[in-house]
């Protein structure tokens, strides 16, 4: 297939889209997964590599504490990521940005792979983690607008919300890439003597393997994202001269009610995210407390009792294969939640969804603390209300916005709320987690009261089901 651009339509003529629909979900698709995969991968490492490898403070929750803040300083970058893809999408066009976002993520992820740890060069180590770090913010700042504009601005009438589920699909996809191939590693190089926990082999190099492995991913989808065309919108938008010198200027003068109602709408979402990812894993994997006693005694070590903070006690490999059979609703509910938002609306659907959260946040004690099932199903219904509410993002945050700042707009939404929930909710999740005691009561407030001002946001934003995503 050739990717050179075909005549422009006249603008009385109707405007199918310029791209095959098969390659508008495998090009939005497969950049988001490999976005989500680099994150998640670095989400893992987060919780049972750096610490140990980057951040030997001598004490676990605050070396914990010490990775999540590298984890979380990405979000900081991911605005400054957003102005600047967002001018060259809404200026030069979809393709060239969504190519250079991808080569930027998935160059950081690999050098990931190949730093030097603090036993070789001390501090330097944790500060090199950060920088490469902070380059993953920046492209993601830019990636997932992107992917999803490709999709809605390329959607056939009436299902722009099913074609904006599958870049959001990305997400669940790159989980169970990520956390599987971390999972394959970890059970090859076991050490019978250390059951469930990372051997010396795993620390000394395994970890490693899923950073390196994005280098295949990333040629995958950049072969893809290369033979694309521009779409109607954006054509459209440049024939007639409506493409704007600054587009953040002009998104934050004529804009800005939108851009505050899209970045709190995600403000619930992006909380749940991370919280059922990188905190559940923290704490289905912590030792519970008379474990973690014994272990310190076994190696001669001082343990205070007063200043652990206990988990569930699980084993990574039986923890991550949980998590994942979670992440399996999370897929489903995502490609539902398309027909659901193209049929009711964005806006309705949406606020049942987190309605539903607000509540979910109420089910983290009884839950987590009933035992091996009722975790299980924790985790299903967290993931499955996951998808609902992350689902009909992809297309609800670009309608928000005209074609001449759709890029710059749904970016800075996306990415500015990254900072108040992703950015915040593993470091704030952890120290609410130590205040109880080990008791997840608190972080289940967090959530409810994430979930209230995405509800306000919601209600105060008009429906954008019927825009003309081409005006």
């Amino acid at each position: 297939m050739s990717a050179t651009n075909p005549p422009a339509p006249s603008p009385t003529a109707p405007q199918q889209p310029r791209n095959k629909p098969a390659q508008v979900i495998l090009a939005s698709l497969v950049g988001t997964t490999i976005e989500f995969y680099d994150f998640y991968v670095y989400a893992t490492a987060a919780v049972l590599v750096f610490p140990v490898l980057f951040f030997p403070t001598g004490n676990e929750t605050t070396a914990l504490v010490a990775s999540f803040a590298t984890f979380g300083a990405a979000m900081l970058a991911r605005p400054i990521g957003a102005v600047v893809f967002g001018h060259l999408g809404d200026r030069l066009g979809r393709k060239t940005t969504l190519v250079v976002s991808l080569l930027t993520m998935g160059i950081a992820t690999f050098l990931i792979g190949l730093l030097p740890t603090h036993e070789n060069i001390g501090v330097w180590a944790a500060v090199l983690l950060l920088i490469l770090r902070l380059a993953q913010g920046f492209a993601l700042g830019g990636e997932w607008s992107g992917a999803a504009l490709v999709a809605t601005e390329n959607a056939p009438e009436g299902k722009r919300a099913w074609y904006g589920t599958f870049p959001q699909l990305g997400a669940p996809i790159g989980f169970i890439i990520a956390n599987m191939l971390f999972y394959a590693i970890n059970l090859g190089l076991a050490d019978p003597s250390k059951p469930g926990i990372a051997s010396d082999a795993f620390l000394q190099w395994g970890w490693r393997v899923p950073f390196l492995f994005s280098a295949v991913m990333v040629i995958v989808g950049l072969w893809v994202r290369l033979r694309l065309v521009e779409s109607n919108a954006f054509e459209r938008t440049r024939e007639t001269g409506q493409v704007k010198r600054m587009p953040l200027a002009e998104a934050f003068t004529r804009h800005w009610k939108a851009l505050i109602l899209g970045t709190f709408a995600m403000l619930a979402t992006y909380v749940l995210f991370y919280l059922m990812t990188s905190f559940t894993l923290t704490l289905g994997t912590r030792p519970v407390l008379e474990v973690a006693k014994a272990k310190a005694e076994q190696a001669g070590t001082p343990f205070d009792a007063a200043s652990y903070v206990p988990g569930l006690g699980y084993s990574y490999n039986d923890f991550i294969l949980m998590l994942v059979f979670g992440v399996i609703f999370f897929g489903l509910f995502t490609l539902v939640s398309g027909p659901l938002a193209d049929r009711y609306g964005r806006r309705r659907t949406l606020i049942w969804v987190t309605a539903a959260i607000a509540l979910f946040g109420f089910t983290f004690v009884p839950l987590l603390g009933g035992g091996t099932a009722t975790v299980i199903f924790f985790l299903a219904l967290g993931f499955t209300l996951m998808g609902l509410t992350f689902g009909p993002m992809g297309a609800f945050l670009p309608e928000m916005f005209p074609t001449n700042v759709r890029y710059t707009g749904s970016a800075i939404a996306y990415n500015v709320s990254s900072i108040l929930g992703a950015a915040l909710a593993p470091i704030v999740a952890v120290w609410l987690w130590g205040l109880a005691d080990g008791s997840p009561v608190l972080v289940g407030l967090y959530l409810t009261g994430a979930a209230v001002l995405t509800l306000v946001s919601l209600i105060l934003t008009p429906e954008t089901k019927d825009v003309d995503i081409e005006a």
